[in-house]
């Protein structure tokens, strides 16, 4: 039987959804080999708790992430299957070697990646939709445009952004509704605090706020001598490389303290604390198995009073980890660090 979880709305015209949502990008890519049978379970998991927001994007493994969640909905209970809201991204061009080439927001394009993955979920309608990232080559007045004409189609309920800065964000906004920007936030990636949330906040839009464990990085479980795999990005993200490594984890320890502290988790903490900057933030967690979903979800439980945030803020101050989020060459196609 599904369970009851504390529930928050996304933005002022959003939906209303569990107050944590799961990634599924892990089960099928970018963090090395995942377990089919695992991932299926674990969404299946998720839904029973209680989960409802289900985010996924058209260019994970090529397609492979959206039937892999398009078969982990057709084969759960009805019930669960009906409460799942799916957050979709679009516009990444990948090559059949799996090359990152570039990104297509025009109209037609659009239109025509909503077609294959209302076909991939095996779906007749998507929850949010968004482009992955802001096409230099078309304003982003049309690319809003295009999915408002597929939510007057019914094939789209919202409209959301992921990873613009705050004029994409009144431009996007002075189109039609948005539902939410998807955006990293963590305790080690704060540079939405500056100028996006409050943007968000005056405009009424909700924060999807994906890596709130940094990528493993945070969640206490990433150990000083782990070897990534082949097909593992961690392995060229700079905050995972060498000095920078030893660094961050560093800060973990100082996490751990707290986190013994309060009887919970080092994750639990990372992600307590991203849920306690806004009743406009839902957290989404990359969780691939089952475990590490349970442990998620007691983060729930966890309640960071003044005194936490400020032994927390002490332990990780914004600015303090070592490298950027990204490497150079995919951190240039971020408007939101413009």
């Amino acid at each position: 039987m599904t369970t009851a979880l504390p529930t928050r709305t996304l933005g002022t015209t959003g939906p209303r959804t569990a107050a944590l949502g799961l990634g599924c990008m892990g089960m099928s890519a970018l963090y090395g080999e995942a377990d089919r049978a695992e991932s299926i379970a674990t969404v299946h998991a998720a839904l029973d708790a209680g989960v409802t927001l289900l985010d996924t994007g058209d260019f994970y493994a090529m397609g492979h992430n959206e039937m892999l969640l398009g078969e982990a909905l057709r084969t759960a209970p009805a019930a669960a299957r009906e409460n799942a809201l799916t957050s979709v991204k679009f516009g990444a061009l990948r090559g059949p070697d799996g090359a990152w080439n570039s990104y297509d927001a025009r109209p037609e394009a659009v239109k025509n990646f909503a077609a294959y993955s209302l076909q991939r979920l095996g779906v007749d309608h998507i929850d949010i939709y968004r482009p992955a990232r802001l096409d230099p080559e078309v304003p982003i007045e049309e690319t809003v445009g295009a999915i408002s004409e597929l939510v007057e189609q019914g094939y789209v309920r919202h409209i959301g952004l992921s990873e613009v800065g705050a004029d994409t964000i009144r431009r996007a906004a002075a189109t039609a509704p948005i539902s939410d920007l998807q955006i990293e936030y963590s305790l080690i990636s704060r540079g939405i605090e500056d100028s996006i949330l409050p943007t968000t906040r005056e405009l009424g839009i909700g924060i999807t706020a994906y890596g709130v464990l940094s990528r493993g990085l945070i969640s206490g479980h990433f150990t000083r001598d782990r070897e990534l795999g082949a097909g593992d990005f961690r392995a060229f993200s700079p905050r995972f490389q060498g000095e920078n490594l030893q660094h961050n984890l560093d800060l973990v320890d100082q996490l751990r303290k707290i986190a013994e502290q309060k009887g919970a988790s080092v994750a639990q903490i990372a992600i307590a604390w991203v849920a306690a900057r806004g009743e406009d933030i839902v957290p989404l967690v990359g969780a691939r198995r089952r475990d590490r979903l349970t442990e998620a979800l007691g983060a729930l439980d966890v309640t960071l009073d003044a005194t936490d945030l400020a032994a927390i803020e002490e332990a990780v101050p914004a600015d303090a980890a070592a490298g950027d989020r990204y490497p150079a060459a995919q951190m240039a196609h971020l408007d939101s660090e413009r």
